[in-house]
């Protein structure tokens, strides 16, 4: 009699890879929080906190409402609430933005709306600053 043996292997990776970026397309809204190791581009609307270890972009059509926290930023679109970049914060000329940041550096491009406060230090907000 003839044995046929067969082992099956599955593995789970646990391993973030802090290159990927994550997308919150044009048309969808999310209400929540969203925390993240990698990156995120947001075109559509988050309303919630955002925590990313990577950089963040808010492309032209995208809105964010509520708090952000990432190590670099550039926004495009629009947002209300508070800020916290552990770096560099960039604010494009369609950028609307309504509330409060915390940067180490600030580059705003001409075109841009800014209604707010600003706190700047040469040395990056520290990381209690940002929710863990």
């Amino acid at each position: 009699m003839e044995t046929k043996q067969t082992t099956s292997i599955m593995a789970k990776s646990t391993i973030t890879d802090p290159n990927s970026i994550n997308i919150i397309c044009e048309g969808t809204s999310i209400t929540g929080d969203i925390i993240t190791d990698g990156e995120i581009r947001i075109d559509g609307t988050l309303t919630g906190i955002l925590q990313a270890k990577g950089k963040v972009v808010i492309g032209v059509t995208g809105k964010l409402s509520g708090e952000l926290s990432c190590k670099n930023a550039d926004i495009q679109g629009k947002v209300d609430g508070k800020i916290t970049v552990l770096e560099l914060l960039t604010f494009k000329k369609t950028c609307v933005f309504k509330g409060d940041l915390s940067t180490k550096q600030l580059a705003i491009e001409p075109g841009a709306t800014f209604n707010g406060t600003c706190q700047m230090s040469s040395t990056a907000p520290s990381t209690s600053d940002m929710k863990k």
